[in-house]
């Protein structure tokens, strides 16, 4: 009964913040770019995670248009993860994952990587202008566990 509450109330606080919600037009859409098709990679960007809270490299640049396939690395012990968003939207996330630490999500501007792992996030950047990314896994996040991608 205590599992069923749970979700019920997750689904209900998720349904309640239009800045998570899937498919949602200012999370996924025109602010950041828009989720790339494997097919059309412009190139690779290789990132490593770690459990110093850091990504590498930290800072990323690409031409508007192009489609990056990110590989990310977990080098650590710690599951990590690489969001793409605006800062506003990396903290309201970070806050909803303090809340809900189990919370499972895979939308198409994110990748969750476990300890050892590498996984793949693929993104069309359509204007210039900086997106951010984070780990907004518990408390990573507030531990400086951020970076930018630098559109030009």
């Amino acid at each position: 009964m205590k599992q069923i509450f749970q979700t019920t109330l997750f689904a209900l606080v998720l349904a309640s913040t239009p800045a998570l919600g899937h498919g949602d037009e200012t999370h996924h859409g025109s602010a950041i770019g828009q989720p790339g098709e494997s097919t059309k990679v412009s190139r690779t960007i290789k990132v490593e995670m770690n459990d110093a809270m850091r990504f590498i490299p930290a800072n990323v640049a690409v031409k508007r248009g192009e489609t990056i396939k990110f590989v990310v690395k977990n080098n650590g012990q710690l599951k990590h993860e690489m969001v793409l968003g605006s800062v506003a939207e990396l903290k309201e996330h970070a806050e909803l994952m303090r809340k809900f630490p189990q919370m499972v999500h895979a939308d198409p501007n994110q990748v969750a990587v476990e300890p050892g792992q590498t996984g793949e996030l693929v993104w069309q950047f359509t204007k210039t202008g900086k997106v951010d990314f984070a780990c907004l896994q518990p408390g990573h996040f507030e531990a400086g566990m951020k970076g930018k991608v630098n559109v030009k």
